[in-house]
């Protein structure tokens, strides 16, 4: 079964790759401008194993306890292989700790009270001894101001821009956004770049652009993604996630 799965992966892993160099050469960009983000939850860690065997690099996971002992796994399954680890859900705040104790980035952080959690617990674990890197993070926008699907209004997106930048446990590394169903994705994803271009212009240090899935990731590096989340692509179809 390993090896059919693996064959399975690496097809499918070859597609992907396949769209992006499409996507970039349609935008007249260079495939070195954008990463692949291969998104894993409710997938087990034999999977994530597999795409780092295949030269995957950076994994996504939504929820936290899911995320923390795949990762822990993943680390025991490959002790001479570095990956990086990207929570790109939505976080709660008595979460942090666990978040910043596996999770390189955190690609979802909409409020400044969740950015303020974040900062203590990377406080506490430098004091611990358990990490002494500040935590990447990106802002995650919301594109057509429900924000109570996660994410902040655009409204809003300088100011906790702002507060992380006076962090010294946190980088700002960027934003992300997710297409709503009710816009088109060429038009969103435009939106999300002019509103990550003036976060850039006061925050050097943000050049990331998170957007773009299976099913809308040519449209999003039209637009200038540097980040495609890929999972239905990579993995295929999801079953439930675990309880």
């Amino acid at each position: 079964m390993t090896e059919e799965r693996r064959r399975q992966i690496a097809e499918n892993l070859a597609a992907v790759r396949e769209q992006i160099a499409d996507a970039c050469r349609a935008a007249g960009r260079s495939t070195d401008e954008v990463k692949l983000l291969a998104v894993t939850k409710t997938f087990p860690a034999s999977d994530a194993i597999l795409l780092a065997g295949l030269g995957v690099t950076d994994f996504a996971e939504n929820r936290d306890q899911e995320a923390a002992p795949k990762a822990a796994e993943v680390a025991l399954g490959l002790p001479d292989t570095p990956v990086r680890w990207h929570m790109v859900g939505r976080m709660q705040r008595n979460k942090a700790r666990s978040i910043v104790g596996w999770a390189d980035e955190a690609q979802s952080v909409d409020s400044p009270r969740l950015a303020a959690a974040l900062a203590k617990a990377v406080a506490g674990a430098r004091t611990r001894g358990t990490r002494s890197k500040p935590l990447s993070v990106l802002i995650q926008a919301s594109l057509d101001g429900d924000t109570e699907r996660g994410g902040v209004a655009l409204s809003g997106l300088m100011e906790l821009a702002d507060e992380i930048g006076r962090s010294s446990e946190l980088i700002l590394r960027g934003v992300m956004g997710v297409a709503p169903l009710s816009m088109d994705p060429a038009a969103a994803f435009e939106l999300l770049s002019k509103a990550a271009a003036r976060v850039r212009a006061d925050h050097p240090t943000a050049v990331e652009l998170s957007a773009g899935m299976t099913g809308d990731l040519a449209a999003a590096i039209g637009q200038g993604s540097t980040c495609v989340r890929v999972g239905t692509g990579l993995l295929g179809y999801r079953g439930l996630a675990s309880p």
